[in-house]
């Protein structure tokens, strides 16, 4: 982190009845800085760059945690650790519950971060980095890929990359060496563990990356020797090829494997299988239609809060995180509607929500207008004596995440709902401090690596990928393809949304979830018209990402929650999406591991756009229009089988290709 950012920490596993204590153990010398003691939830705001070793008395141990703070000049532009990022300004406690800002990591600074201020510093925002580790003659090797941002100035060669060798691992310092962009320690230097962690360096710094050594345990109760030159891991970061093996590598921001891949689908629980008669249960309806999602090809099911509410249909406003609503079902017919998901090949999530509750909980109803409650600080006040909440929601009330019994109960639900699903995603990912993001985080991946954690943070936030998130709404690229196709801005816009990832600050591996609507907004088709939505079909196919489809989008619905208008559907509509996935899930170019790159094109519309998706088993022109009728796309020396794939027709035309909606062509 840099001067002027702050953070919130807090014990992890709490328990609500034991003492703890913070204090600042070692600091810069300019620093003045003092925490609050006897207080378990303290806000960190360094006061001077360098290094802090804080340390906390908790009941079964003193803890300490390591915090490289840089000087303010490297903040990045417009960075929501600024201490109002997230805060409504109706909220109680400005820059408290509630902040967006990610945590410093926690680790004992080694490497070449000391001359870090003499980089040659260019200009135009955040670097990147990508951390690799191997195992080469009983030597753990950490080297880093730093990229300077797009926007830059600066040479690759000027950036500067530090390592932090994490302090909850056994891993004797004396042996850590670096140089440069790599971090060398002997294995035998190495407990059961060693994580790296990593920025780089230019005008500001990067989102960290992470990469994980993992040694075997052998009978003796000691540690296996390396036993090849190299630990070479797959894509998922377990070693392979390395005979008994030593050593395992992972990168634990990488998205599971499994996600990477998948088509998404979100399921309004209230309205999409309202029609079904005959069923005890809106699960054993919602289970009537997963036969008709197989055949779509839909593979992940994201189902919104199915949680005790306040009878808000959406089910946002939740009275009881431990049941399930009592209109819905019970909990045996919520697993057995997942288990018949899971027996399809179906993965499901499940809607997390954490910064609130519903006015109508019990806690809050005890606790309002009620200081002698003792649920009265479990909720952010204030001072009219309303709770906190955003954008004039007048149904819920923020929890203040300071509060160790608001924290254990939250954490105890995440525990409970873990052990049924397959990933959550996180309602207001950014309205939750991020160190309980990561603290839950490493809950959920200590049991299942392959967990998905999804965050609906709006604007998204590049730190939310260092230790916290595996995939993010690609909000920029929604409201994006809303202007393109409501006329307002040119179709080679979507191009500058998929960029600007990279130019915020997002590190290559993140994943983003593209969407053209959701439970929340206006259809599609009603905003900007049929056409167009067959266009943004085709985006969510072919840009890099992973594609969510609402449910009733793919059928034509044209209400936002209505029940689903079954006996309506547009055939025609449903066999375009049917296409998309298929051809997405046959082509890698599309997918996770494609490439993107833009290339000369020329049009007589501004509502067209072309570009290009790599990979080592081919590569594909996309073309989009996102206007009614045809139009052709120029795509100069660029050699191009017309045959189109989506259609399987040919699209040659007179001076370049003819797209209606959405043209995919093999590069010949």
């Amino acid at each position: 982190m840099a001067v002027g950012e702050s953070v919130q920490l807090a014990p992890r596993d709490p328990d609500p009845d034991a003492d703890y204590s913070w204090r600042v153990r070692s600091a810069p010398v300019a620093s003045s800085l003092d925490l609050e003691e006897d207080t378990a939830v303290v806000q960190f705001t360094p006061d001077a760059a360098g290094r802090y070793v804080v340390e906390l008395d908790a009941p079964d141990a003193t803890h300490t945690l390591t915090v490289r703070v840089f000087p303010g000049s490297y903040l990045p532009a417009g960075s929501v650790r600024s201490g109002a990022s997230g805060m409504s300004g109706m909220s109680g406690y400005s820059g408290q519950s509630g902040s967006a800002r990610p945590t410093g990591f926690s680790g004992g600074a080694s490497g070449s971060g000391s001359g870090a201020g003499d980089a040659q510093r260019g200009r135009g925002g955040r670097p990147r980095i990508r951390l690799d580790a191997t195992v080469e003659d009983g030597v753990v090797v950490v080297r880093a890929d730093p990229q300077p941002n797009p926007d830059s100035d600066t040479d690759r060669d000027d950036l500067v990359v530090e390592f932090v060798v994490d302090d909850r691992d056994d891993v004797d310092d004396a042996a850590v060496e670096t140089e440069g962009w790599e971090l060398r320690v002997p294995l035998s230097a190495v407990g059961d563990r060693l994580r790296v962690h990593a920025v780089a360096l230019d005008e500001t710094y990067s989102v960290p990356d992470t990469v994980t050594v993992e040694r075997e345990a052998v009978a003796d109760g000691g540690f296996a020797e390396a036993e090849t030159e190299a630990v070479q891991t797959d894509v998922t970061g377990h070693a392979d090829g390395s005979g008994a093996g030593s050593a395992s590598v992972s990168r634990p921001n990488d998205p599971p494997q499994w996600a990477r891949e998948v088509t998404l689908y979100e399921i309004y629980v209230r309205g999409y299988a309202s029609d079904v008669e005959g069923v005890d249960n809106t699960f054993e309806a919602l289970e009537t239609r997963l036969d008709y999602l197989e055949s779509l090809g839909v593979d992940c099911l994201w189902l919104t809060p199915v949680l005790q509410n306040d009878h808000a249909p959406h089910g946002y406003n939740i009275v009881d995180f431990y049941d399930i609503a009592e209109d819905l079902g019970t909990r045996e017919d919520y697993e057995r509607f997942v288990e018949a998901a899971h027996d399809r090949g179906m993965k499901v999530l499940f809607d997390l929500v954490l910064n609130h509750s519903a006015r109508a909980h019990p806690f809050f109803e005890d606790a309002y207008k009620n200081p002698d409650s003792e649920y009265y600080d479990w909720y952010e006040w204030q001072e009219s004596g309303e709770p906190g909440t955003y954008f004039d929601w007048e149904y819920i009330a923020n929890f203040d995440h300071r509060n160790l019994e608001v924290r254990r109960y939250l954490l105890d639900a995440v525990d409970m709902w873990a052990e049924v699903v397959d990933g959550f995603r996180c309602d207001m990912a950014w309205a939750v401090p991020d160190t309980f993001w990561q603290e839950i985080r490493d809950r959920v991946k200590a049991k299942d690596p392959e967990f998905l954690l999804l965050d609906e943070t709006i604007p998204y936030i590049a730190d939310f990928h260092e230790g916290m998130f595996d995939m993010h709404f690609d909000t920029t690229l929604y409201f994006t393809l809303r202007q393109v196709g409501r006329g307002d801005e040119p179709a080679e816009r979507i191009l500058d949304a998929v960029e600007q990832r990279t130019q915020v600050g997002f590190p290559d591996h993140a994943a983003f979830m593209l969407y053209l609507e959701n439970h929340d907004e206006t259809r599609y088709i009603v905003e900007c018209g049929e056409d167009e939505a067959l266009a943004a079909a085709g985006a969510l196919f072919t840009l890099p990402g992973v594609p969510m489809v609402y449910g009733g989008q793919e059928i034509g619905q044209r209400g936002r929650r209505d029940a689903l208008a079954w006996d309506h559907a547009r055939d025609d509509i449903r066999e375009h999406y049917e296409r998309l996935i298929e051809l997405r899930d046959e082509t890698p170019a599309l997918r996770y591991d494609g490439t993107f790159r833009r290339i000369d094109y020329e049009t007589d519309s501004d509502s067209a756009v072309a570009f290009v998706r790599d990979h080592d088993d081919g590569s594909y022109l996309c073309a989009l229009n996102f206007a009614p009728g045809a139009t052709t796309v120029d795509v100069g020396d660029l050699a191009v089988d017309a045959t189109d794939i989506v259609s399987g027709d040919s699209v040659a035309a007179e001076g370049g290709i003819r797209v209606d909606d959405v043209v995919v062509c093999p590069l010949a």
